[in-house]
């Protein structure tokens, strides 16, 4: 293969050994009382704990103090009798738990001894504690990699809980009655007390209006996500604070970075991603490849058979008997180029409805696409084959124009159009910080559809339940910036973080107990991206320029030259087809009305739609309005939540 450095052959297949530190795939979750406040009944911390076994079925880990409760689920893929948490510092004093993996551990280990702190084992997560006694509550600022991190200062009774930069590891936390309760997912959340049950109908609307969920939304009431990028303290018992200690930052169009060379960026972008390639491979545990088929997992699986050229590197593809849908062509490709063992999941119709209650339990949300569903049935087959973690292409998408919105723009802005309706405007300058910016529909006229499906009431007993009506991002970070990199920033916020890296990454991996690393997602690199000039990410409509070529020295040009395909899977008109008794008694409408949260009329009338004869869908550009009814039915169902119908 042409540009590939060969290495030393690894001592474990599809590994590179980690020198004995410790990497975890694992759930947090924990509470912390207000001084005097009322303890949750015994053994609540350990229901919280076994409601995240599936991330973590190894071992349990608890510190209970007066105040406190911190439990840990864990999953061991090095150094198993090394790697148990809560850590401390020295005197005891701070106690933490880490989720994820700090992949520049090494170097803060060197830091932090050479400054006297005594460090007891070689897991990445110990050196968090002694980090924070450095630099108090900026110390996520010196962490590279993907992460959740919580910790107690029992001298300031002080509580800190930080997610990473781009949002790959989950956290989320509600406050009630003076008890902050936190953890990996919600799931674990409900079973404390203080946490309610109940539904959060801008959530709802936020499912049916944009790619899906975004931080700090949920779909519960009174829980939030705590955002990519930022810290949330909580001294004392006091309500807690939300800190941004990262965001990415583009530059003006009006202000453009230094131009360079176009061979500066092919070699600086191929060495960022052959580095970041190489830190998500450190683990003693086989690490398969999910392969789609497609330019971004392809070059990743290019660069890290680079790396491990002797190894049995498996790979695995979700693909479809529908022969539009299919990809399975372009994966077996792949899979002989790189000499992967090679493992296809057939994703059928009844596989789907068969999932649904699964997915929807994991997700904690509902869905306007049914391909959770095979990312489900792909980490099912990873772990069937003892693959407990995967590198994926995903963020390619979103850094280098990937998507056909980009392209779009392009054309919008070389004809000079306006907008006709005064309201869209408005909303669009609001939402998006300019009145021109068109990004997932005309959102004035989705209101009106939305109203349609809505349940009579619903609306009027939730005046704030339109999400367009909330922020959604600072619009003070679009100031200024082109159409492409505004696009980019907010695929960044309203499609990456929540959605494909939580409800379609993060939590489909971890069902089945393995972790997923994304090489594009690193930070020095994403960074790098925001200098690259726009023409070499979107140039004369060819999407992701500057990525293909660096690609041309890594992998067949057949991959690199196809014609973009997005990801889909087979909608709700072809469950309607397979006449599955769950899915139609989802859609009863006695069941509708008695939920209270659509309309009985406008669901039917969607069924006998979506039922006919060739209907189909046209994604991304038409909504499955009714994949949203089925999924919020299970929703529902699994959580157990209140019905508003009488």
């Amino acid at each position: 293969m042409p540009g590939v450095q060969r290495t030393a052959s690894p001592s474990h297949p599809a590994s590179q050994r980690n020198q004995g530190v410790c990497e975890l795939m694992c759930g947090l979750c924990g509470f912390v009382m207000p001084k005097g406040g009322t303890e949750p009944p015994d053994g609540t911390l350990g229901e919280m704990q076994r409601e995240l076994r599936h991330r973590g079925p190894d071992s349990y880990g608890e510190h209970v103090a007066e105040l406190i409760g911190f439990g840990f689920a864990r999953l061991g893929i090095v150094d198993p009798d090394g790697g148990e948490q809560p850590v401390y510092s020295e005197d005891q004093s701070v106690v933490a738990m880490t989720t994820g993996e700090i992949y520049n551990h090494a170097e803060l280990r060197r830091r932090l001894t050479a400054r006297g702190h005594t460090l007891k084992n070689r897991c990445d997560t110990e050196v968090v504690p002694h980090l924070y006694e450095e630099y108090g509550t900026d110390f996520v600022e010196h962490l590279d990699g993907q992460f959740a991190v919580v910790l107690y200062d029992r001298r300031q009774r002080l509580f800190l809980a930080a997610r990473d930069h781009f949002g790959v590891v989950p956290l989320f936390y509600a406050y009630e009655q003076g008890t902050l309760v936190f953890g990996s997912e919600i799931k674990a959340l409900l079973r404390h007390p203080v946490v309610r049950r109940e539904v959060d109908p801008v959530g709802l609307d936020q499912v049916l209006t944009l790619p899906g969920l975004v931080s700090p939304r949920t779909m519960f009431k009174g829980v939030r996500s705590v955002p990519p990028g930022t810290i949330v303290t909580s001294r004392n018992g006091e309500a807690p604070r939300e800190h941004r200690y990262w965001d990415l930052a583009y530059p003006r169009a009006d202000e453009p970075p230094e131009r360079h060379s176009d061979r500066y960026y092919v070699n600086r972008l191929e060495e960022l991603l052959v580095s970041s390639v190489e830190k998500r491979l450190q683990s003693d545990v086989g690490v398969g490849l999910y392969l789609s088929g497609g330019l971004d997992s392809s070059l990743v699986g290019a660069i890290m058979r680079s790396k491990l050229p002797n190894a049995d590197i498996p790979s695995f593809s979700a693909a479809f008997p529908e022969r539009e849908l299919s990809e399975a062509r372009h994966q077996r490709l792949m899979s002989r180029s790189l000499g992967t063992t090679h493992h296809e999941r057939f994703i059928h119709g009844d596989d789907i409805a068969e999932r649904l209650t699964s997915v929807i339990r994991h997700t904690e949300c509902p869905l306007k696409e049914s391909f959770d569903t095979a990312a489900f049935a792909l980490s099912e087959t990873a772990r069937r084959h003892g693959v407990k973690v995967v590198l994926t292409g995903q963020g390619a998408d979103e850094l280098f124009g990937g998507y056909i919105g980009y392209r779009f723009d392009q054309v919008r802005s070389s004809q000079r159009r306006g907008v006709d309706q005064l309201s869209e405007a408005r909303l669009r300058a609001r939402a998006w910080g300019d009145e021109n910016f068109f990004y997932e529909g005309d959102d004035v006229a989705f209101r009106a559809t939305k109203k349609w499906l809505y349940a009579d009431g619903l609306v009027e007993d939730e005046p704030d339940i339109d999400c367009m009506a909330h922020p959604l991002v600072d619009v003070e970070r679009l100031a200024g910036l082109s159409s492409l990199h505004r696009r980019s920033y907010l695929d960044l916020k309203l499609r990456l973080a929540d959605h494909l890296l939580g409800d379609h990454g993060d939590r489909m991996a971890f069902a089945n107990s393995v972790e997923s690393r994304h090489p594009f997602l690193d930070r020095e690199l994403v960074e790098f991206m925001a200098t690259v000039p726009e023409d070499l990410k979107l140039h004369e409509l060819e999407e992701k320029y500057l990525l293909k070529k660096v690609a041309r020295s890594w992998i067949p040009d057949s991959i690199i030259d196809r014609e973009k395909f997005g990801f889909t899977a087979p909608g709700s008109p072809h469950l309607l087809r397979q006449q599955n008794d769950f899915i139609t008694s989802l859609l009863d409408p006695d069941r509708i009305k008695a939920d209270g949260y659509f309309d009985p009329a406008s669901v039917a009338q969607l069924v006998e739609s979506y039922s006919q004869p060739g209907f189909r869908i046209n994604v991304p550009f038409e909504k499955d309005l009714l994949m949203t009814v089925i999924t919020f039915n299970v929703f529902l169902d699994v959580y157990d939540l209140p019905r508003r119908g009488n």
